[in-house]
């Protein structure tokens, strides 16, 4: 680990700066900017022009061929980014569905029909946990994979199998073995010139993406730590039903069970953790935290983590989530550098307070009709797509979703967790008993306790 090369003078009084902004943010494109404050002294860029990725972010994708879509996991989300796609393009039909359960195939099924018109046949609904095969074999170009997360990997490695572009929900593994798993995938795709992108929306939102380029020219200065937040309240759950099997009751309940979820860090909090990681192009070295379980009512997560995280270059990341309802509610992400600071809301200030970028939501207005970064995200994929140009956003998400698997194996077990110990790790979340018919040994599911 190497040491970070800045003064205690100069850390101390960035840190401070932080702790007086609280939390905030900035915006997209260059022509969006507003700027104020003393913005004309030379930049040292952290990265060169060409060498970072921006994405073309057009109101839709542009025509081309005739494109067949199926989508594996046809719950709200599911069913959201079929419809999320639809926008993004003309000239794309979805041709086939999958899920674990009859009811949400039909569902979305008829969602299709009534506000698309799209008709998908019974042949073309595929139903059980190896429906994914069925989709992915029947013809399709692409695919939208919004299944419970821990399953993601394997169809992902299935469709790559295929020749099959593949959109990503987030998180995309809730384990070591799916990381491993992912990875290598990802690689593979990339050999075949696949498009791969994922549900991190923010690498397709507009101010997100622009805030990105200023820090990389160099408006904060080099980056020297930075807090994530996504304290909320808590999501929907599911009390067991009579005749409902073990299996079919995590599933549709599969939001509070950590071997389905990855837990509420992996599974919702990995956005702001992503943010870090994107824009500071850094890994995690080592994680320590703490969590607990106060009011979660079904499942065997936890409620609340608190995570600090040492970076590649010896900076911290603190990283707190919450999902309890009546707390102090609090979504976004700060970055600290050693010129001035980066917040989700008020864009970039300089080291004595003053905001000297920020993105002009209202001119994005007179500029683009569409700013919903769900569907910004299927315009990319499918330009790539249709350009036949491979994109790999799995490898780059594989890093922030393992970087919230550390911070959660740390809040388990009270110890310090390195990226090299989990990475190498065996940890296996997926039951080897898993069954929608028979029992399964729920006594594997049990609220962690650290320290033991």
């Amino acid at each position: 680990m190497t040491k970070n090369k800045i003064s205690r003078r100069s850390f101390l009084k960035n840190t401070a700066l932080v702790g007086a902004l609280g939390t905030v943010g900035v915006g997209n494109a260059a022509l969006l900017s507003s700027c104020g404050g003393n913005s004309s002294a030379k930049l040292t860029p952290l990265k060169k022009p060409g060498t970072y990725y921006i994405p073309e972010l057009p109101d839709m994708a542009a025509d081309g061929r005739e494109l067949k879509a199926g989508i594996i996991g046809c719950g709200d989300r599911g069913t959201g980014a079929a419809f999320n796609l639809l926008a993004a393009a003309n000239g794309i039909t979805i041709t086939a569905l999958a899920d674990t359960f009859k009811s949400r195939v039909d569902a979305c099924a008829d969602s299709l029909k009534k506000e698309k018109g799209i008709d998908v046949p019974e042949n073309r609904r595929f139903v059980g946990l190896d429906a994914y095969k069925q989709v992915i074999d029947s013809g399709v170009d692409m695919v939208l994979v919004a299944t419970p997360p821990n399953f993601r990997p394997i169809h992902f490695q299935y469709a790559t199998e295929k020749g099959v572009h593949s959109f990503l929900e987030k998180p995309i593994c809730v384990d070591a073995v799916g990381y491993r798993t992912v990875v290598a995938t990802a690689k593979q795709a990339a050999a075949k010139g696949l498009a791969v992108v994922t549900g991190t929306q923010r690498h397709h939102e507009r101010k997100y993406v622009e805030s990105y380029q200023k820090i990389m020219e160099g408006m904060i200065g080099e980056i020297t730590g930075g807090t994530v937040y996504w304290n909320g309240g808590m999501l929907w759950y599911k009390n067991r039903e009579q005749g409902w099997t073990d299996g079919e009751w995590m599933i549709k309940d599969w939001v509070n069970w950590r071997w389905l979820s990855g837990d509420h860090i992996v599974e919702q909090h990995v956005h702001n953790i992503d943010v870090f990681t994107w824009f500071s192009g850094l890994k995690p070295v080592s994680a320590v935290g703490f969590g607990s379980r106060q009011r979660r009512i079904t499942g065997d997560q936890y409620d609340n983590f608190s995570i600090d995280f040492v970076m590649e270059n010896g900076v911290h990341l603190h990283s707190m989530c919450r999902q309890i309802n009546g707390c102090a509610d609090n979504v976004s992400e700060v970055i600290q550098g050693t010129k001035g600071s980066w917040t989700t809301e008020d864009g970039i200030r300089d080291l004595d307070g003053n905001v000297i970028w920020k993105y002009d939501h209202e001119k994005a207005k007179t500029i683009y009709k569409q700013h919903n970064p769900y569907v910004l995200e299927h315009v990319n994929w499918v330009n790539h797509i249709r350009k036949g140009e491979a994109i790999d956003q799995a490898s780059e998400i594989a890093v922030s979703t393992m970087a919230a698997i550390m911070g959660r194996e740390s809040a388990y077990s009270g110890a310090e967790i390195t990226w090299e110990q989990m990475t190498a790790s065996t940890l296996n979340y997926m039951p080897a008993d898993l069954s929608l018919t028979e029992k399964m040994d729920m006594s594997k599911f049990v609220v962690q306790v650290p320290g033991k």
